[in-house]
């Protein structure tokens, strides 16, 4: 396997590196948003083709690799810069793309593609686990409708979306459901998070949705959502290795001109040890990563790779960005201190899209069974 990049993926990681500094000013600003995000940078994301970063070009997208992918979403999770990005250009069209009608395709893709729709995945429940069991969200026929009632928490953006991509359990299984938030019976509350991002708890009381809107076919939702999480966890461990770096460059600085009995801090041996141990977990991780990505881009399986890849990239994250609170001391924990904006991010990658137990079943299976 060749690791090094093509020309053109270093002039793509350049291109976005530069845009998310330019808008790093914004991280801060969009903390407990009602939207939760730059519009400005938004835009420069659609104008640079990026919201249609995986989309086939037949549908107006980039038609890039997963490979491709990862190179973005490490310069994002270095950032820090918020955006819907993931929820809609990842997850929702990789939905679309895995289950959608022809009809669906043609009517969406193209609109996320451009960065003129945001669609959103409706998919947690409270107290429920991130499992297909998890998902109990009522799901009943009545005539040519499906009517929906249930509640969902920690629906990213919720307020910005175009559409929801409910779960929903019928009869026959879990389904997927393209819900308009203005229907009657839609009701969204702002969370508070550990990551201080924009996400919503949203009730749904008896609403009516078309069949036409029902993507895939009946009790088939879980295995269209599972095939389009796969590339999405990958995305994920990818933005955390770029934070993971981000963050270990934070406490290797600081270690350097923070002085204690006339030496810089880093020069005794538990600091640099601590520094030492983390760059070898970003650069293996980082490793895992791109070997899942490449993976993909053969057309092989990555259904052991891709859990293994978010499982230890979030991990390898939360554990280097509380090291580097610990080595910046108190001030670590101060809102001034970028430190804390790493760690708490580090902790809710972890916690969602895929959590570590849900990841190590999925990994113990493929082993296993």
């Amino acid at each position: 396997m060749d690791l090094n990049f093509t020309e053109e993926q270093d002039m793509l990681r350049e291109a976005v590196a530069g845009l998310c500094a330019d808008a790093s000013d914004t991280v801060r600003s969009c903390e407990n948003d009602p939207r939760g995000f730059d519009d400005g940078f938004w835009g420069q994301l659609a104008a640079m083709g990026l919201t249609g970063l995986m989309i086939p070009e037949e549908h107006g997208g980039s038609a890039m690799g997963l490979l491709d992918a990862t190179i973005v979403y490490e310069e994002m999770g270095r950032s820090l810069v918020p955006s819907p990005h993931f929820v809609s250009s990842v997850v929702s069209a990789g939905v679309l793309q895995a289950g959608g009608s022809a009809d669906q395709q043609a009517e969406w893709l193209p609109r996320i593609a451009a960065g003129d729709a945001i669609l959103t995945p409706a998919w947690l429940e409270p107290d429920n686990s991130t499992g297909p069991s998890g998902v109990q969200l009522a799901a009943v026929s009545d005539g040519d409708d499906i009517v929906l009632t249930g509640a969902k928490r920690h629906v990213a953006f919720a307020s910005s979306a175009d559409r929801f991509i409910v779960l929903a359990r019928e009869h026959t299984g879990v389904g997927l459901f393209l819900v308009d938030p203005t229907a009657d019976g839609v009701t969204l509350t702002q969370q508070l998070t550990v990551a201080s991002d924009t996400q919503y708890r949203i009730d749904l009381d008896g609403v009516r949705v078309p069949a036409a809107d029902r993507i895939g076919a009946p009790g088939t939702g879980w295995d269209t959502w599972h095939t389009a999480m796969l590339d999405a966890v990958v995305l994920v461990a990818a933005q955390a290795i770029g934070a993971a770096e981000a963050s270990h460059t934070l406490a290797t600085e600081y270690a350097k001109v923070r002085h204690q009995f006339d030496k810089p801090i880093g020069s005794f041996q538990s600091i640099s040890h601590y520094l030492a141990d983390g760059i070898t977990a970003i650069d293996g991780g980082r490793v895992l990563v791109q070997r899942a990505a490449w993976t993909r881009d053969q057309g092989r399986d990555i259904a052991t790779l891709a859990p293994m890849a978010k499982l230890f990239a979030t991990q390898t994250c939360r554990d280097v960005a509380a090291t580097t609170i610990q080595i910046h001391g108190g001030l670590g924990f101060t809102v001034e201190c970028d430190a804390q904006l790493y760690f708490r991010r580090a902790k809710s990658w972890q916690l969602n899209w895929y959590d570590d137990t849900h990841l190590e079943d999925l990994i113990a299976a493929e082993l296993l069974d």
